[in-house]
């Protein structure tokens, strides 16, 4: 079995989802573009904790495409990604312990680095792709 990448439980995982997904709805400009595609809020933070049980403590009950969901919303663009980022940040520090909200963080960072490139590389009109 896999250690965790940081001491977190699994609820304090679905507590972070929860407690992030209440202020996107709120965030004037990101709240849209998750209105746009998410009608079952309790099915997508399910699913979105799934995903970082997996990515954290290595538990094997996501499915899905990260990048593809991205790129085919459509109206997900590489300048949403930085205040995705800060919003996550700040929920991670007013909910977790600091090492685990350090942690997380650093993970949420490299993971949305790679989601803004490839959201900008598959976007972009024509050229070489976008590399930063």
């Amino acid at each position: 079995m896999i250690p965790p990448r940081f001491d977190i439980t699994p609820e304090e995982i679905d507590r972070v989802v929860a407690t992030f997904y209440a202020a996107i709805r709120r965030h004037e400009e990101l709240g849209p573009i998750f209105a746009a595609h998410v009608t079952d809020w309790p099915a997508h933070e399910a699913k979105i904790a799934a995903f970082w049980r997996n990515a954290i403590l290595y538990e094997r009950s996501y499915e899905g495409s990260p990048m593809r969901a991205h790129i085919m919303a459509g109206n997900v663009h590489g300048q949403h990604f930085a205040p995705w980022l800060m919003l996550f940040d700040e929920t991670l520090r007013r909910t977790l312990p600091p090492e685990a909200a350090q942690g997380w963080s650093a993970l949420a960072h490299r993971i949305g680095a790679g989601l803004r490139m490839g959201v900008e590389n598959m976007t972009a009109t024509a050229g070489p792709p976008v590399l930063r």
